[in-house]
């Protein structure tokens, strides 16, 4: 497919008439329309297959818009965390606050001793006085289990605080113990979540439902809508 659409700058994030195509061309849906504005938590469900992840990657610039249009904030307002967070080879403090260097942490009026909290804040507190602490350099890939990876994710996402945060079963590594403080706290922070998951688990801490059917449908609806259906 030749044609592309258009992305635009916003304060939400807007689709219109954006067709969902899957890596190797197929059209899912042909074209979907919805608004996520801030404060409007959205649960993503749908069966393999049906485009979620195309979805998402759209959403952050990642995948060919096709047609259709866009609006997203820009810079650092959307933030995206996959259920396998890179990790560069570096700090541990380099971890945390990626893609930011020190000296963009230090303008943001970011301390050492914040970023201790984070790291307490998602159980990874006994990595502070781990060797170097922060400064403890090495290939944190190969040191960090999935779960500790995962948490690192979302230390990163409280450092950089964006109004959305695009989380692509980001926390599937996790207890739910953690996971509740993972979302809890991203929503004290005023952060707008858009999360695919296929934890049930996830979805009280949402305010909205969009679900993709995978025959080339969708509905978006409230989830207090589709509960109040349910005990009826």
């Amino acid at each position: 497919m030749s044609k592309r659409g258009t992305y635009y700058k916003g304060d939400s994030i807007y689709f219109e008439n954006v067709p969902i195509i899957s890596p190797n061309g197929d059209v899912l849906i042909k074209g979907i329309n919805f608004e996520v504005t801030t404060g409007m938590n959205l649960f993503i469900t749908g069966p393999n297959g049906c485009g979620k992840s195309s979805l998402f990657r759209i959403m952050g610039a990642l995948w060919p818009l096709f047609g259709g249009k866009v609006s997203r904030p820009s810079g650092e307002s959307i933030f995206y965390i996959p259920q396998r967070p890179y990790l560069p080879t570096g700090t541990l403090r380099e971890q945390i606050i990626y893609p930011h260097n020190k000296l963009q942490m230090r303008k943001k009026k970011y301390t050492d001793k914040k970023l201790k909290e984070l790291l307490k804040i998602v159980k990874l507190e006994a990595y502070i006085d781990k060797g170097k602490g922060l400064d403890e350099f090495s290939n944190w890939n190969d040191v960090l289990a999935g779960g500790e990876k995962q948490k690192i994710a979302m230390a990163r996402l409280f450092y950089h605080k964006p109004l959305f945060a695009i989380l692509d079963e980001c926390t599937s590594a996790v207890s739910l113990d953690i996971e509740a403080i993972m979302y809890n706290h991203s929503k004290d922070l005023g952060i707008t979540l858009i999360t695919v998951s296929h934890r049930p688990t996830l979805w009280k801490y949402h305010d909205y439902l969009l679900r993709m059917s995978g025959e080339g449908d969708y509905t978006f609806e409230k989830i207090m809508k589709i509960n109040k259906a349910v005990k009826n």
